[in-house]
């Protein structure tokens, strides 16, 4: 197969444009393409009044070889590299059959059901080695119905909500499938195709940003557990770990909420950033944990035809370009970085909190990407030395005191909301004004259970530190400068933003194990190795791999 990049077309050419054009860039006759594949579109709408269509296209021709030796200095026609998912080994026939003279091998744990923990277990039982799945939460429409709890009633399950629960956060998110992490191996190819395998509209192999929104990664969460299960694989669910049991170093089993305890010697640690009492648990037991920076902000909504038009110009509502997003970034005068986060077209913002008592915002959008709003986090970084700066915690750094920051600011916007699960909110006017909101204007905010109106920055009581506030008013009329409109003051600000990523790492080595206990393979975003739901995948299948690696004897 030859692949062509940088194949650009008209927004709106005809149906039947591509395959002329791609016999003009390679120039051979028609009877010499036997056929053709788009691998990836995406879009260049810098010029709003004449956005293009890029494509990448992977050819099959009569004589590649020719076309190879007349094209060899185009850096846009090479051969199209070999994206098949290969796996590292295969347990045998009889792998757990008890041997003469040899001892049963333990099954492996996986720990966590999210994108990670479901890759991991997906490739594990692909292996043959039959993972058995402890997932704290419920399964995956019994989740459904305790997060709408909270959203519609204001009722709380800690231990099935947005947070914990069979897929993760990110069933709760606006699906994105998309990353920009290396990825030499093609995983995130693995992962789409089994993402299409479950279900998922075959365009997200093809299109550049792919999505597919709450309702549809539902019924494919199921698939893949079944998946799972048919290959012998057992999926446990309202499973919480309490303890590990560590013999002279070595991971030997795990306990339960229940009392019962699970022997294995290889579990993969697949946790949500939210898991805070395992990492509690997990920093008594002596696993090595270090302390790392993330981000903490609003969320804030404006109108999706605002950014549409701004993005897209006359050609906003075009079906192929969708509802528009955007990436932004400002580095403020406090040397604070202010940029977007979880960008949700089209969506609404949820209340995402696992602890009773505090307020936390997330992001989230269907496949059809049609509600009103369009929101974003907007969110400064943060440094494990800024615990100490606010006076939070004393002494040296400590892995948790990112987990006290958190919760303190998700304490102070439960009570600007008035107790009672709403989310303290402001206009944007008014924030950059610093005055409190006594009304909405022309946009809405879409958090349920509701917002209450208040000063996002009021002095002595403010939503978040005065760093981040000063560094969000200097970002917000910078933004504008790149989305015309955005700092529009009937804009929403909704707080608090603090789960953007895991405040600590469950540091391990190149093997894949933590640093001080062997057998335990921290994994995904609650260990601090990945941020989404296809950064999150391609970790739960390296992660798989070394494991499956290490028990099928092919490393020492």
């Amino acid at each position: 197969m030859l692949r062509i990049t940088e194949l650009r077309l008209p927004l709106n050419h005809a149906e039947d444009a591509l395959r002329p054009a791609v016999l003009a860039r390679l120039g051979i006759a028609d009877a010499q393409l036997r056929d053709f594949t788009v691998f990836k579109r995406s879009y260049d709408a810098r010029k709003k009044t004449a956005v293009v269509l890029i494509y990448t296209v992977d050819c099959e021709l009569v004589d590649e070889a020719a076309v190879r030796a007349r094209l060899g200095s185009d850096p846009h026609v090479r051969p199209a590299p070999d994206t098949r998912y290969r796996f590292v080994g295969q347990a045998q026939a009889g792998f757990y059959d008890t041997a003469a003279g040899a001892a049963t091998p333990l099954r492996p744990l996986v720990i966590g059901f999210g994108p990670c923990g479901i890759f991991a277990a997906l490739i594990l039982a692909q292996m043959g080695l039959r993972p058995i799945v402890l997932e704290r939460g419920k399964a995956v429409r019994e989740r459904t119905q305790d997060t709408w709890g909270l959203w519609r009633r204001r009722v709380l399950d800690p231990e099935s909500n947005v947070q914990f629960g069979e897929g993760g956060a990110g069933t709760f998110s606006d699906g994105k499938l998309w990353s920009q992490i290396s990825d030499p191996r093609h995983l995130t190819r693995k992962v789409l195709t089994e993402f299409v395998k479950a279900g998922a509209p075959e365009e997200i192999l093809y299109v550049a940003k792919p999505h597919i929104g709450t309702f549809r990664l539902v019924s494919m969460v199921e698939k893949m557990r079944a998946d799972i299960e048919a290959l012998g694989g057992e999926i446990r669910f309202q499973q919480r770990v309490t303890d590990v049991l560590i013999e002279d170093g070595h991971l030997r089993g795990v306990t339960l909420a229940s009392g019962e305890q699970l022997r294995a010697d290889h579990v993969v640690l697949a946790l949500g950033h939210s898991a805070r009492d395992t990492f509690e648990m997990l920093q008594r037991r002596g696993v090595y944990l270090e302390a790392k920076p993330f981000s903490i902000g609003y969320r804030i909504e404006h109108p999706q035809g605002l950014i549409d038009k701004a993005r897209f110009g006359p050609n906003a509502g075009h079906p192929l370009l969708g509802a528009a997003d955007y990436k932004l970034v400002h580095h403020a005068r406090n040397g604070r970085s202010v940029y977007s986060f979880c960008m949700c077209p089209g969506g609404t913002v949820v209340a995402a909190t696992s602890e009773p008592g505090r307020v936390v915002t997330n992001g989230m959008s269907q496949y059809s990407r049609n509600e009103r709003n369009a929101n974003a986090g907007i969110v400064v970084g943060i440094t494990p030395q800024d615990y100490r700066q606010d006076g939070l915690t004393e002494g040296p750094v400590n892995p948790l005191d990112g987990i006290a920051f958190q919760r303190h600011w998700e304490s102070r916007a439960y009570e600007l909301g008035g107790r009672s699960y709403e989310a303290p909110g402001q206009r944007l006017g008014d924030f950059l004004a610093g005055r409190p909101s006594t009304a909405w204007g022309s946009v809405l905010p879409s958090y349920k259970p509701g917002v209450h109106l208040t000063d996002l920055a009021q002095p002595g009581n403010a939503s978040l530190p005065d760093y981040a506030i000063d560094a969000i008013r200097e970002a917000l009329p910078a933004f504008d400068k790149q989305i015309a409109g955005f700092s529009l003051p009937d804009a929403v600000l909704t707080g608090v933003e603090t789960r953007t990523s895991s405040p600590l790492r469950i540091t391990r080595g190149k093997d894949y194990q933590s640093l001080n206990v062997a057998g335990l393979y921290p994994a995904g975003e609650g260990a601090g190795y990945a941020g989404g739901i296809m950064s999150a995948g391609v970790d739960g299948i390296e992660v798989a791999e070394a494991l499956g690696a290490r028990m099928l004897g092919l490393v020492g």
